[in-house]
Parts: structure tokens; C-alpha cells; sequence
């Protein structure tokens, strides 16, 4: 089944909204890249980071839905369907190239840990790889997702 129109408006829109997010939070992730952030700047790129991961669900649920894919329910819905874009179909096309299992991983591992937690656990450890990172994963993302595009 071909992507139509409506659905390639629908992920342009989340990859646009993520944009924005990525637009929006450079000054905070540059200044992090320069200093360890303290607690305010630490919770906000964690906000950043979560919303960021939270955006290319948004974009695999619209992908799965549009091909009658079940998605996952159980209680690791979130890894099952991230684990699903590198399997996408019997044929062989997967949505996201196999390079980004791991960092996409490690994204997904830190939304869990943010939707769990509160933020005096924050530690600039355990995200600082994430926030310098985003740039070259997300540019890798984007290019994965045009290319699923273009030939499905």
C-alpha cells in the first residue's frame, strides 16, 4: 500500500514539529556543549530530549497505522514499536537504518527514566552523550524517514 498524500502531510508536519524543538532548544544544547548544565538547564534539555523522542513515535504510530501494522499494548509498547522500525517488512525495507538501533535505544532508555523520575535525579552523565549527539542523530533520522518515503 502506497503512502498517500494525507499521511505524508501527517509525518512532514511531526518531522516540522521536531524541527522547531531541535530550532528551539539549540541555544540550550550549545550552551551545554560548552558547560555542565545546572539543575534548571539539566531539566529543561531533559524536556527537550523527551519531546524530541516523543516526535518520532508520533511519526512510527502514523507509518504503522497507515500499513494496518498492529502496534504494540504490553507495558514495553514504546521499545516493541522502536524495535518494529527496524524490522518494518518482510521485504527487507526497515524505516530506520541499523546504525541508529543503539542510539535510538539510548533515546528511548532516557524517556522511559524521565517519565519515571523526578528531576533531582537528573545526572548530566547519563544525557550528556544524548544532547551533544542530537544533531548528527536526528540529520541520520530524517534522511531514514525521507528515503521510507519516497519509496513506499
Amino acid at each position: 500500500m502506497k503512502l498517500g498524500d494525507g499521511i505524508k502531510a501527517k509525518i512532514t508536519f511531526e518531522i516540522s514539529q521536531i524541527e522547531k524543538l531541535l530550532d528551539g532548544g539549540k541555544p540550550l544544547f550549545d550552551l551545554c556543549k560548552i558547560k555542565a548544565p545546572d539543575f534548571i538547564e539539566m531539566s529543561a534539555a531533559a524536556l527537550l530530549l523527551q519531546s524530541f523522542y516523543n516526535g518520532l513515535e508520533n511519526i512510527l504510530v502514523l507509518l504503522f497505522k497507515h500499513y494496518n501494522k498492529s502496534l504494540p499494548n504490553g507495558i514495553k509498547w514504546h521499545m516493541e514499536l522502536l524495535e518494529q522500525a527496524f524490522i518494518f517488512n518482510k521485504d527487507g525495507k526497515s524505516i530506520f537504518r541499523i546504525e541508529l538501533q543503539e542510539p535510538l535505544d539510548k533515546y528511548l532508555k532516557f524517556r522511559h527514566f524521565i517519565r519515571h523520575s523526578y528531576g533531582f535525579q537528573l545526572e548530566w552523565e547519563r544525557m550528556e552523550d544524548l544532547v551533544k549527539g542530537i544533531d548528527s542523530v536526528w540529520k541520520l533520522i530524517k534522511e531514514d524517514i525521507n528515503i521510507f518515503i519516497e519509496n513506499n
